[in-house]
């Protein structure tokens, strides 16, 4: 049976750079505490690049089965660390659930490069096999999924979406199309990252990288002096529940996805403007709301002067320049490659549920060009309806809604 209801979020799990766990990473959040520092997971002296956030005191014994080490990354790791706490505090029993009521459908992008540099490695050894990078990629593209799946006995609809930074909330949209075919709760978001030489070869050859050593410094967007980002590790898995569903069962909800959409960037050396907008604009018809409803943006905040304007534009273009209150928590984390948007969605619903706007750290102000309302310290009062929004390399463009419900 189909349902075209507004979807629910039930369940937020997280593994990021300066927290892991849901709590920790909220409470760090909230505090403007970023967990960007010199890479500890390879040596990156010789890089131009030296910093990342890293996951803090993660230890895979403590949160993964001993059987499942040996066949599993660092990334996929994380990605069933952050489901098991999403799953729990959806407080859902995957055994009491149909068959095929419940799937899983997540983002990746880079996390393969782990994986196919210890293939590279094993090459490199006397005796040792070698899987090819497009074969590495594809295991891990499907591994996270694959993982969680098998782990929970979650056997309804799963997939994989590789939009890049995008991902994060492109694959929400994906789990709201299963919920409407039938479903009754999928598990999905995005755990990503490439911290080891190979992916940083890939991280630098993108050209957007910062290569200032000074944590407070290297990743700063919307200021006059961005210079790039920093690239880090995590991200947040979610649980979206059909809400006839979730009322049944008793469930508490963070919030809604009451609107999404995508676009694409012209062709490059075209006048035409980017997508952004019209992404913004789409999504927001699609929940029903017009620009005056939204409290709050969760930006997606590149940290390159040419993308933060065209950003700052495009919010200027639909809210009116400084129109509404535009905040970039990821400062605290480095930009996580799928994982990225994922989480910046999981704060956007702890916005939505507890009245709470985080920071945007260590930008002061934004440049002139980017006339936006930077949010540099907690703000509280009620947040109804938030936006967030991905960009991610090759041209996508995402944006999602996220709007309070009531558990009555």
């Amino acid at each position: 049976m189909s349902s075209t209801a507004t979807p629910v979020f039930t369940g937020i799990g997280v593994t990021a750079p300066n927290g892991l766990g849901t709590e920790a990473w909220w409470r760090a959040t909230l505090a403007g505490e970023h967990g960007i520092r010199p890479v500890s997971r390879f040596d990156a002296t010789g890089y131009p690049a030296t910093l990342a956030g890293e996951v803090p005191d993660y230890e895979p014994e403590r949160h993964i089965p001993s059987r499942l080490l040996p066949q599993t990354d660092h990334m996929t790791r994380l990605a069933l660390t952050a489901a098991e706490e999403a799953l729990s505090d959806a407080e859902v029993d995957p055994d009491g659930l149909p068959e095929y009521a419940a799937g899983v459908v997540t983002a990746a992008s880079a996390g393969g490069f782990e994986f196919g540099q210890r293939e590279l490695q094993a090459l490199w050894s006397k005796g040792g096999q070698f899987v090819s990078a497009y074969q590495s990629f594809a295991w891990f593209y499907a591994v996270n999924t694959g993982q969680i799946s098998i782990r929970h006995g979650l056997r309804g609809p799963s997939g994989v979406l590789v939009t890049e930074q995008a991902g994060g909330l492109d694959v929400v949209a994906q789990a709201r199309r299963q919920l409407r075919k039938g479903s009754a709760l999928m598990v999905t978001g995005g755990v990503d990252g490439s911290v080891c030489p190979w992916g940083w070869t890939g991280h630098l050859a993108g050209g957007r990288m910062s290569t200032v050593a000074e944590p407070e410094r290297a990743y700063l967007p919307f200021a006059g002096d961005a210079r790039g980002h920093v690239a880090g590790e995590g991200g947040a898995i979610l649980i979206l529940e059909d809400a006839a569903a979730a009322r049944a069962r008793g469930a508490r909800t963070y919030g809604a996805l009451a609107g999404y959409a995508a676009t694409f960037d012209p062709a490059p050396g075209t006048d035409a403007e980017p997508g952004l907008r019209r992404a913004v604009e789409l999504a927001l018809d699609d929940a029903g709301l017009a620009a005056g409803d939204i409290d709050v943006v969760f930006a997606d905040g590149a940290g390159i002067r040419d993308l933060d304007r065209q950003e700052a534009d495009a919010l200027a273009r639909v809210f009116g320049p400084r129109g509404v209150p535009v905040t970039v928590p990821k400062t605290m984390t480095g930009r996580l490659l799928a994982g990225g948007a994922a989480l910046d969605l999981a704060a956007a619903l702890l916005s939505v549920h507890e009245g709470l706007i985080p920071p945007t750290v260590h930008v002061t102000s934004p440049a002139d060009d980017c006339p936006v309302d930077l949010v540099t310290a907690v703000r509280r009062g009620p947040v109804r309806h938030a936006l967030v929004l991905a960009r991610g390399h090759g041209g996508f463009n995402a944006a999602a809604v996220v709007t309070a419900v009531s558990d009555s």
